[in-house]
């Protein structure tokens, strides 16, 4: 059975709920055989995270390369990467291996509220990796540490999605969940401008919610879908997982992966 292949390139969560579990629950819920590259090793719960160690870069690119010489790679997810150095060596095995498409998640701050990127690594984000990858998949307080500039309305969202683009990201899917009032997401490809609307959902257990949804995204591209609807089954798919988020620890829990499973 010759299953599609998604890499994701990112960081570990102890608890189980966000970055590299997360993303591989993603793929093998989407029917993705999934991959990995971890990029650092977090101490955390559903509470916050209480220690982060680095992976040496010589691992890093070690790790995607064991991968990419063996095994075919459909799509690539990129999560955290904290530091600058990291961010560079994972830039340029994508430049070496050139998969045919990556969404960067640029993960910036947990849901606990740690910061996961060192302040020296955004303009690296910046000038390195938004030129390789095809969609960034920023919320609101990320899309204004990456512009520059103040992100409330839809009209500071879709200016926010051409300010990435003109960085060098082919796409962006600035993600509204930050709103008081909506949960709209809006992509942009670099000509055109698409709405992806979605009502809030009252739940505390939203731990991985980005992880997942990017995860998402390459499992679909993995599998042959183009970026819309793509980004629209990945977006339904993390609002039936989040409605049936897991009360599992004493802070915010993490979303139910196989909720179309069990």
């Amino acid at each position: 059975m010759d299953l599609p292949r998604a890499l994701t390139i990112a960081g570990s969560d102890s608890s189980g709920g966000a970055g590299i579990q997360a993303d591989l629950k993603t793929f093998s819920a989407r029917g993705v055989f999934g991959m990995s590259a971890i990029t650092a090793i977090t101490a955390q719960n559903t509470c916050g995270v209480n220690a982060v160690l680095n992976i040496s870069c010589d691992m890093v690119a070690g790790q995607i390369d064991a991968v990419f010489s063996d095994i075919r790679v459909d799509a690539v997810k990129i999560g955290m990467l904290s530091s600058a150095d990291i961010i560079r060596s994972v830039a340029d095995r994508l430049r070496h291996w050139r998969p045919a498409f990556v969404v960067l998640d640029p993960v910036m701050v947990s849901k606990s509220g740690s910061h996961l990127l060192q302040p020296d690594a955004v303009s690296a984000l910046r000038d390195e990796l938004l030129p390789l990858v095809q969609l960034v998949t920023p919320n609101l307080p990320e899309a204004e540490v990456i512009t520059g500039r103040a992100v409330v309305s839809q009209d500071d969202m879709l200016a926010a999605a051409k300010a990435i683009c003109a960085l060098g990201a082919r796409a962006a899917l600035i993600k509204g969940g930050h709103s008081s009032d909506h949960a709209n997401d809006l992509l942009y490809d670099g000509h055109d401008a698409r709405w992806l609307p979605g009502e809030r959902i009252a739940s505390r257990n939203t731990h991985g919610t980005g992880c997942t949804l990017s995860a998402a995204i390459a499992a679909e591209t993995a599998k042959g879908q183009a970026l819309l609807p793509a980004c629209e089954i990945a977006k339904a798919y993390v609002r039936r997982a989040m409605a049936a988020g897991l009360a599992i620890g004493e802070g915010c829990g993490p979303l139910h992966h196989f909720v179309d499973w069990y």
